[in-house]
C-alpha cells in the first residue's frame, strides 16, 4: 500500500471527499496520528485509504473549517469547478 502525507494547502477534491466521508462531524482526539518525521519534528494527521493509498493528512488551524466549508458548498459544484478555485488537479 503506497503511504502519502498530504499539506493542508495541496489537498484535491478526491482527498476531501475522503474526509467529509470518514469525518462527517469533524476529527476526534482519537482519530489524530503523531509521528515523528525525517527531519524529528512530531506531525499530527488524520488518515483516510482508497483500495491502494492511505493518506496522513496534516492538521493544521484550517483543515477543519475547509472540510466544513467543503461540506457546505459540495452541492454548488460541478465536476469540473476547483474548490475555492486553488486545489490542484490529482495524479
Amino acid at each position: 500500500m503506497r503511504r502519502v502525507i498530504v499539506e493542508y494547502s495541496k489537498l484535491t477534491r478526491d482527498i476531501l471527499d475522503l474526509l467529509v466521508e470518514k469525518y462527517p462531524d469533524g476529527y476526534d482526539y482519537e482519530d489524530i496520528i503523531s509521528f515523528k518525521n525525517a527531519k524529528g519534528e512530531t506531525v499530527k494527521a488524520i488518515e483516510v485509504r482508497t483500495e491502494d493509498t492511505m493518506y496522513l493528512v496534516k492538521i493544521s488551524s484550517k483543515l477543519e473549517q475547509t472540510m466544513e466549508d467543503y461540506l457546505d458548498d459540495e452541492d454548488s459544484f460541478d465536476d469540473n469547478d476547483d474548490f475555492e478555485g486553488n486545489l490542484p488537479e490529482e495524479n
